[in-house]
């Protein structure tokens, strides 16, 4: 099980349990899940998008930022577009 944090300028977007993240990388997507190994990454404009333990999916859409992967924490640092909003994806 993986501790995510998403960050932005205003607030915690979300903070809790997940069982994957995926996040738009600089030179692509990539997934992370349990035992990732440690990386920082810059981010670009795209979806971050995570599972929660129950299955549900959900993602907000980001310009860019930082993401922080280190012993099952992670870390996100966004910025988000004006209309960005949490989807839940089915």
């Amino acid at each position: 099980m993986l501790q995510l944090k998403i960050v932005s300028p205003e607030r915690v977007e979300f903070e809790g349990e997940v069982l994957s993240v995926t996040v738009p990388g600089t030179l692509g997507r990539f997934e992370i899940l349990e035992n990732h190994a440690p990386i920082i990454s810059s981010l670009e404009k795209g979806l971050v998008e995570r599972q929660t333990p129950d299955g549900e999916r959900t993602q907000i859409e980001v310009i860019g930022g930082f993401v922080e992967v280190q012993k099952n924490r992670v870390s996100i640092c966004v910025e988000l577009s004006e209309d960005s909003e949490t989807e839940t994806v089915k």
